[in-house]
């Protein structure tokens, strides 16, 4: 008897063949920038601070944190308008630098870590902070952490023009960078 392997034979070339179905290998294709990602606090319950990457002094990272209900504003306000709590207490937290968790997962603050009295308004000009700290020499990641949770705290909005007054002067205004 004969075997049936004629057709199997000519089966493998053209299963090579087909598999090419004329697809050529390409270069990697560039993309650009990475994808980012809009971080949206959950209402009065939390606010938004910005860290500075470990990997990358640069790079400011939006963290969530949640905070107690305050039935209390405090700070200087404008147009008869008091602060929301909500917006010291984000400068409260961002001057108490991250959490342990949070520099586990590798952030870090070009802030000094200590209490620091401050006062936050909004006015013509846009967000003005007012701290009892030295801040012409804070370095830009620094001076870019106190912008984006200042303007995101102060008017849920990043694009706001920040001015912060420290002991020894001014800086600002200026925009967030993220």
């Amino acid at each position: 008897m004969r075997s049936v392997r004629t057709p199997r034979a000519l089966l493998l070339p053209l299963v090579l063949l087909a598999g090419g179905c004329g697809i050529r290998a390409t270069e990697v294709v560039e993309a650009g920038e990475p994808a980012t990602v809009q971080v949206a606090p959950a209402g009065e319950l939390s606010t938004v601070l910005y860290f500075t990457s470990s990997s990358a002094a640069t790079r400011l990272m939006p963290v969530v944190r949640y905070t107690a209900p305050s039935g209390e504003g405090s700070g200087a306000g404008t147009y008869g308008e008091e602060p929301p709590a909500g917006a010291v207490r984000a400068l409260d937290m961002l001057f108490a630098g991250p959490t342990r968790a949070e520099r586990d997962a590798g952030l870090r603050s070009e802030l000094p870590t200590h209490r620091v009295e401050r006062s936050i308004e909004l006015s013509a000009q846009g967000v003005r902070v007012t701290l009892d700290i030295p801040v012409t020499q804070l370095s830009e990641p620094a001076r870019q952490q106190l912008f984006c949770t200042a303007a995101q705290a102060r008017t849920a909005d990043r694009a706001e023009v920040v001015t912060v007054t420290g002991t020894d002067g001014v800086i600002g205004p200026a925009r967030c960078s993220v």
